[in-house]
């Protein structure tokens, strides 16, 4: 990424700014915006996360926010309640309070006399989720949004629930916000109230599992803030990006499907990253897109932002199976609108053991599926951050427990862009069961690379709101909805359709081993075909090369680990995941802070035990300062019979090598139909 020295704008930086809101809380901000802005005011732009703006997230802020002050931005890093320096305890994510919060902020930034009264919304994950839904309610000053790696339903498409299955990923990020809702404020900012503020999270922010692991199917806890329920009260332009290896990335075709205000999707290779930031690569100039965008509807200007197609995907070229890629080759392709005038669906029935030509008649017959547990260990990670290296791998493995469909090697370049759907017949031997089904990109020498997945909890399969049991050996049709991909097939590779009873640890496995029968002939996978040639005659701008304003300097005083091991004991026949992210001790010179973060995850199973499914995670963040030092400790197990999740969990604080606060919970939660 270039570095960027000069910008059009001198800018000023204020560190730490208190915003005052009604009940008496202050929210931390740190601003950057013009030099004249107190003569000649700008718009805001605020960025509202629970990351910790002094510390965690201060590198990455130092690189965008203020290139876009330089060009003509008041720019707001928020930490919202209960996190960072903020007043109050952060109990859970996307609360009432929370946006409630955002809306007075953004009433006091268009207060200012440095802005003009418009303001914006910027965010990645929480922080793209946060101005989706403050959007939707409506705060008069919003007048445009830029979101990265959001979600517009909480329940059907986030790392909690995936087709009705219960995601690791619910325990691992469960964990992660076990940890950073109850760090301590920085006593240089605070001053003596520091160590009330941490004492007061330690023991208020609670189990957030515990609720998540409370609303197994989809009710009004989710409802809440999924704007999915009424796309209309989105009434300003949106800027929605995300990357193919995030786990976000189906939200931008439901925006640009259902909203009905100026909008603009781009989908590149990425992981779980802002577009400039991109891994894998390559990134992309997006803070110029992103100026582009609030030049034209913060500041009135008229450029060609809006000329330009509506959605611009990555086209993912062919690759070997890797879990970490430093670059994707491909192209950049547009679309008018989406869904596209330019994919035509491509049906194919399922055959024994290979997917159909379109049109061709397939007889019925009836083939069982029973996957052994193992089933899912090169699934890699729900949302990828590659670091460590967490994309799947060689899927031949997982296909040897799967039912495995293919197509003959293609004799000519094939393109999908979209959602695959899967639609079967299926007759179940248990009244709850799963099905995973993965499109594959395999190699004339065998390699199969995942190109896209999609999961069913088969007792969801009328909706999620009120899961029914199956009648085992009655027969059922059922739909399943593949992440939407943009991927091409070369000449003679094949395309491969894998079924699986269990896909762990990427989804906790169903209560008991499960067999299904999947009739063919009536059983169809559906493509969505992007043909060649015509599409791509209009030539697209260009992006720039990727850049931004210096990032701070902070040095490693301790190395830090990164590691993702698969394990398997032939005595006691016990199978694992483990991750390590250990970021080692960084030093904040500008502030001198010591920061340690280190993270654990291990999940386990026994045979085809599927009641020994087992989830560990264990966080240490540690935070120093000459003599004064704060650490916590969480660990979550997380474990299952048939009929319940048992849940443990720990919470230790410690000041100064002195532990200050501990506290252990144990909670029994029924299945319901997971």
């Amino acid at each position: 990424m270039r570095t960027v020295t000069q910008l059009p704008k001198q800018i000023i930086e204020e560190e730490n700014v208190w915003i005052p809101l009604p009940d008496g809380t202050r929210l931390a901000a740190r601003i950057w915006r013009p030099a004249d802005s107190d003569e000649r005011p700008v718009p805001g732009i605020m960025e509202y996360i629970p990351y910790r703006k002094r510390d965690l997230t201060a590198g990455r802020d130092a690189i965008h926010h203020p290139y876009l002050a330089g060009h003509g931005y008041a720019c707001v890093r928020v930490d919202i309640r209960g996190s960072g320096e903020s007043d109050g305890v952060l109990e859970d994510e996307y609360l009432e309070q929370e946006q409630a919060d955002a809306e007075d902020a953004l009433a006091w930034i268009a207060e200012q006399p440095w802005c003009t009264g418009d303001t914006g919304m910027m965010g990645i994950s929480w922080g793209g989720f946060a101005a989706l839904q403050v959007a939707a309610r409506k705060p008069p000053s919003l007048k445009a949004i830029v979101i990265s790696s959001f979600t517009d339903d909480r329940y059907g498409d986030d790392m909690h629930y995936m087709g009705g299955c219960l995601l690791s990923d619910n325990l691992g990020e469960a964990s992660t916000m076990f940890a950073y809702s109850t760090l301590p404020p920085d006593p240089a900012l605070v001053g003596d109230r520091w160590r009330d503020m941490w004492l007061e999270r330690l023991s208020g922010s609670g189990l957030w599992i515990e609720k998540w692991l409370s609303h197994q199917r989809r009710d009004e806890y989710w409802r809440h803030a999924s704007v999915c329920e009424n796309y209309s009260d989105i009434q300003v332009p949106v800027l929605a990006s995300s990357g193919w290896a995030d786990g976000y990335s189906n939200g931008v075709f439901r925006l640009m499907r259902n909203l009905d205000v100026p909008r603009k999707g781009l989908i590149g290779p990425w992981s779980h990253k802002y577009p400039h930031l991109g891994q894998p690569g390559p990134a992309i100039g997006y803070l110029q897109e992103v100026v582009r965008w609030w030049d034209h509807w913060l500041a009135g200007k008229d450029n060609d932002v809006m000329d330009e197609p509506m959605l611009r995907v990555w086209m993912q070229d062919s690759v070997p199976p890797s879990t970490a890629y430093e670059s994707r080759p491909g192209r950049w392709v547009g679309e008018p609108s989406w869904p596209s005038p330019h994919v035509t669906p491509s049906v194919h029935s399922l055959d024994a053991h290979r997917i159909a030509r379109p049109g061709e008649v397939v007889p019925e017959q009836a083939l069982e599926i029973e996957s052994p547990l193992s089933v899912g260990q090169f699934s890699g990670k729900w949302a990828s951050y590659n670091a460590p290296p967490d994309l799947p791998y060689d899927q031949r493995e997982e296909d040897g427990g799967s039912l495995v469909f293919e197509t003959d090697p293609l004799t000519e370049r094939c393109e999908i862009l979209g959602a695959p759907t899967v639609e079967l017949e299926v007759e179940s031997s248990e009244p709850v069961a799963m099905i995973a089904a993965r499109l594959s990109d395999v190699y004339p020498d065998g390699r199969a690379t995942r190109v896209t997945y999609g999961l069913l909890n088969l007792t969801h399969r009328d909706g999620h709101e009120h899961p029914e049991p199956l009648e085992p050996g009655r027969r059922y049709r059922v739909s399943i909805e593949l992440n939407g991909v943009a991927q091409a097939f070369p000449p003679g590779h094949r395309i491969r359709l894998s079924l699986s009873t269990s896909y762990w640890p990427l989804a906790w496995p169903p209560p008991c081993r499960t067999r299904l029968k999947i009739y063919t002939g009536e059983s169809t996978v559906r493509l969505p075909i992007r043909p060649l040639g015509e599409p791509d005659e209009v030539p697209l701008r260009p992006f720039d090369e990727p850049e931004g304003t210096a990032p701070m300097t902070v040095t490693q005083l301790q190395p830090g680990e990164q590691r993702w091991t698969v394990s398997r004991d032939l005595v006691d026949y016990e199978s694992a995941l483990e991750i390590v992210k250990d970021s080692g001790v960084d030093y904040f010179e500008d502030i001198d802070l010591r920061v340690g973060r280190r993270a654990y995850e291990r999940y386990s199973s026994r045979a085809d035990d599927f009641s020994s499914a087992r989830g560990e995670t264990a966080w240490t963040m540690t935070f120093a300062r000459g003599d004064w030092e704060a650490r916590t400790e969480t660990h979550t197990v997380l474990t299952c019979t048939p009929t319940e999740f048992i849940l443990h969990a720990e919470l230790d604080g410690y000041e100064s090598g002195h532990r200050v606060f501990s506290e252990n919970w144990h909670r029994v939660i029924p299945r319901d139909q997971v």
